[in-house]
């Protein structure tokens, strides 16, 4: 389509951002909203290996922007951060990840390791002192680039005649070499976020918002994905309750002022909050109440008094959660479901936030544009009825969709999505 002038395009950046807002407050709007969220499909249409986009990070906005004009989206989230870290990584010695030339194929999307990044018999260090505990423990393991850390005194406790002591501790050649190439690697990720901020930009002033902000965690996927890995989590649910909970106090605090910090120097408001443990299959639903849900609350509440606007995505199903979950303040935050019925989400949560979802990633790969028009108007009906509803996929556009199929997604809002 034509580009707008720039009044026009002002005009469609507010009605698309209240569109949006409005959604999220359960308040009336013209039609129900949708956000492109995707990590890898921009770069395939625009004929993008995964390498490719890791890497080139002009191209790669390039063909974010094509997306957004094609599809016409109400927002939508940023692909750098997700995607364009490949050189960054690199420079790091990054271990958390497989990538492209760093243990997957060219065309494959990067992998995450999941293992056992701090012992069971850690606990105690990381209650005493997190930020200690990260520095020279956790994150020597993490990345190459961070091993010389492991060094480091511990200034908790170091003040005076002995912090000038401790400037001994600096003069290992390691250490700055460490440091040299995390300022490398720095400079590099510097480069994809300036890539990111043009388009993001461009995209102002033609009329589109963005859709997505920082992200953050569930303290529970905090331990269980980053540090004592899913098995290491699950077995301390049994064997070391009062470890795990008490690991959980130390970060509930640190994760809620670092989203906080985050969120107030962004110009998205909405936190991205990926679920990945928490679910029906993984834990009981009296385990939840006891290690998931009483955390994240914490900091969702937090978040939400910070005048941000949690946006959680509740991977796989949470159905026997959704009372639960409902404990919130309303109108202050969207659930994104990716498998759960939102016919099911309408009836419990339809009073309390907004809802997102869930056109499934198998439908958008496999399937039909009719077969996902239909669907699409079967949310609309359902979790569309008198608002509160953002339509998307149940995980945003899976790489491997079919374009005519991502297209008959966003082109159903205009064609029936629309309030009477």
């Amino acid at each position: 389509m034509n580009a707008p002038d720039p009044e026009q395009a002002k005009i469609l950046y507010e009605q698309r951002q209240r569109r949006i807002s409005d959604a999220v407050a359960l308040a009336p709007t013209d039609r129900v909203p949708t956000i492109l969220f995707g990590m890898f499909w921009h770069a395939r249409q625009a004929g993008m290996t995964v390498r490719e986009a890791m890497s080139d990070y002009d191209r790669l906005g390039t063909a974010l922007r094509d997306a957004v004009l094609d599809l016409q989206p109400d927002a939508f989230a940023p692909v750098h951060q997700l995607a364009a870290i490949g050189p960054t990584m690199a420079l790091m010695g990054y271990r958390q990840l497989k990538w492209p030339g760093h243990g997957t194929a060219d065309d494959t999307s990067y992998q995450y390791i999941d293992r056992e990044y701090m012992s069971a018999d850690e606990y105690d260090e990381y209650i005493e002192d997190p930020s200690y505990f990260n520095m020279t423990k956790l994150l020597p393991r993490v990345a190459d680039a961070f091993a010389p850390l492991a060094a480091l005194p511990q200034y908790g406790g170091t003040m005076h005649l002995r912090l000038v002591h401790s400037t001994r501790s600096f003069r290992d050649p390691a250490l700055a070499r460490g440091i040299e190439r995390l300022a490398q690697a720095g400079e590099e990720m510097e480069r994809a976020f300036a890539a990111s901020a043009r388009v993001h930009q461009e995209l102002a002033g033609l009329g589109f918002p963005l859709g997505q902000g920082p992200s953050s965690h569930a303290p529970y996927d905090y331990f269980a994905d980053y540090m004592r890995g899913s098995k290491g989590a699950m077995l301390d649910m049994f064997r070391r309750k009062d470890k795990l909970l008490a690991a959980m106090e130390r970060a509930v605090p640190l994760i809620t002022r670092a989203t906080i910090a985050a969120g107030k120097a962004h110009p998205c408001k909405l936190i991205f909050f990926p679920m990945h443990w928490g679910l029906d299959g993984f834990m009981s639903p009296a385990q939840f109440k006891t290690f998931f849900w009483p955390q994240l609350r914490r900091v969702l509440i937090s978040v939400i008094d910070a005048g941000l606007v949690p946006l959680v995505l509740w991977e796989g199903d949470v159905t026997s959660r959704l009372e639960t979950i409902a404990d919130i303040p309303r109108g202050k935050a969207i659930y994104w479901f990716e498998r759960t019925d939102l016919a099911r989400a309408k009836e419990v949560l339809g009073d309390v936030v907004c809802l997102r979802g869930n056109v499934p990633a198998s439908m958008l790969a496999t399937g039909s544009p009719q077969e996902v028009t239909d669907f699409c108007r079967h949310l609309f009906r359902t979790a569309g009825k008198g608002g509160g509803f953002i339509l998307d996929g149940a995980v945003g556009v899976p790489d491997e969709a079919r374009p005519e199929n991502v297209r008959a997604m966003f082109r159903s809002v205009h064609e029936f999505g629309r309030y009477d």
